[in-house]
């Protein structure tokens, strides 16, 4: 249908490699903020609660906030942090290991998204934000529950699901927030709580409101997305076990898995822009204001840049994909992603050279976030 394709409900959707990169990367396409929303003709459609707080973090900011408070993050998942966060990371993977062993042995069988998927992203972030383990299950139910508020077209109910998960959200961002500054420590948290202290001198609920905001969205990107992606990996590879059987035997190659995988079915299928000024995209007119869907599966399928796109190919030459995204907007957490996939993957292949499947995966009914909520294993 082309590149750029207009969408029922106006606007367009994005589906070229090229024209959807071009979107992500370029300086003359926002995200719609708040001011955006403002702006348009039907602003009720953007009040719902879980809307307009979602609208304050980090994903749905512009230049210059957006600029000031990523800069600020720094590299989040540099050489050194990945580092440090490795022994844990292993830990936790080889101890989701053995009760997956545990559940093989007891049942016969055992769900890999309960067992692994969504448990070692949880475990990561929330040792890295101090997070205490007994909150995590709290944590993981009120994030799938508030993600509605960040699909296309949600539902009243959705919104009033996500609304209700919001609130819930806030309240605990905001306590954990608060404990940090009564006995900070040398924890990431508290580090931030210093530098926006230092940048927010005497206004310290301005900066509190800040780090809520930033603790909670990265916990809910961490979650979502690399839980996805772990269950999708494993569900392309055992589902042809030579496939299983040959990276196992050739694990230098995991990292080529990995990168096929989020090409093949990346954990966001869809994110928007708006243009900043009238533009031509593709040859398409697209007036100021007007909103983009960049389509990133459509994109990652694109044959001018893959060949044979509908092929899982591990050794697929000139692999190109747009999973993280692009530009100022790039996945902050995509280094952390990446080490927790080559750590499951090489540990669960050494230890389950005959796992296979046996059922599934089934998938939320969303158009945005492609979660996978079952995947049963067997050996």
């Amino acid at each position: 249908m082309g590149d750029v394709v207009p969408a029922p409900w106006g606007g367009y959707f994005i589906t070229g490699f090229e024209a959807c990169s071009q979107v992500l990367r370029g300086r003359n396409w926002l995200v719609p903020d708040i001011a955006w929303q403002e702006r348009q003709p039907d602003p009720e459609r953007w009040q719902s609660l879980a809307i307009q707080e979602m609208s304050h973090v980090l994903s749905r900011l512009n230049a210059p906030v957006h600029t000031c408070q990523r800069r600020a993050l720094g590299n989040l998942f540099d050489r050194h942090t990945l580092d440090a966060m490795r022994p844990d990371i292993e830990e936790h993977v080889d101890e989701l290991l053995d009760d997956l062993d545990a559940l093989l042995r007891d049942h016969g069988e055992a769900d890999f998204v309960a067992a692994v998927s969504e448990q070692l992203p949880v475990r990561t972030v929330g040792r890295w934000l101090g997070i205490p383990p007994e909150d995590h299950a709290h944590i993981l139910d009120i994030t799938h529950r508030q993600v509605h508020a960040q699909e296309l077209l949600p539902t009243k109910s959705q919104l009033d699901v996500s609304a209700e998960a919001t609130l819930r959200l806030r309240d605990y961002f905001t306590d954990l927030v608060r404990q940090r500054r009564a006995r900070p420590g040398n924890d990431v948290v508290s580090g931030w709580i210093r530098h926006w202290d230092a940048e927010m001198p005497g206004d310290q609920e301005a900066a509190d409101r800040l780090l809520y905001y930033l603790t909670m969205f990265i916990t809910i990107a961490s979650l979502e997305t690399s839980a996805t992606l772990l269950s999708v990996a494993v569900r392309l590879l055992l589902e042809d076990p030579a496939r299983w059987d040959w990276l196992r035997r050739h694990p230098e190659h995991i990292d080529d898995a990995i990168d096929e995988a989020l090409r093949y079915d990346p954990p966001i299928h869809l994110n928007t822009r708006v243009a900043a000024d009238d533009t031509v995209l593709a040859g398409v007119p697209i007036a100021k204001d007007t909103m983009v869907h960049v389509l990133y599966g459509a994109a990652n399928h694109d044959p001018r840049r893959n060949e044979n796109p509908h092929t899982f190919d591990i050794l697929r030459s000139n692999r190109g994909h747009l999973t993280f995204g692009g530009g100022a907007h790039y996945c902050l957490g995509a280094a952390l992603a990446r080490l927790e996939a080559q750590t499951l993957l090489t540990r669960l292949l050494n230890r389950f050279p005959t796992l296979r499947l046996t059922a599934g995966p089934s998938y939320a009914p969303r158009m945005v976030f492609r979660r996978v909520t079952s995947l049963k294993v067997t050996t």
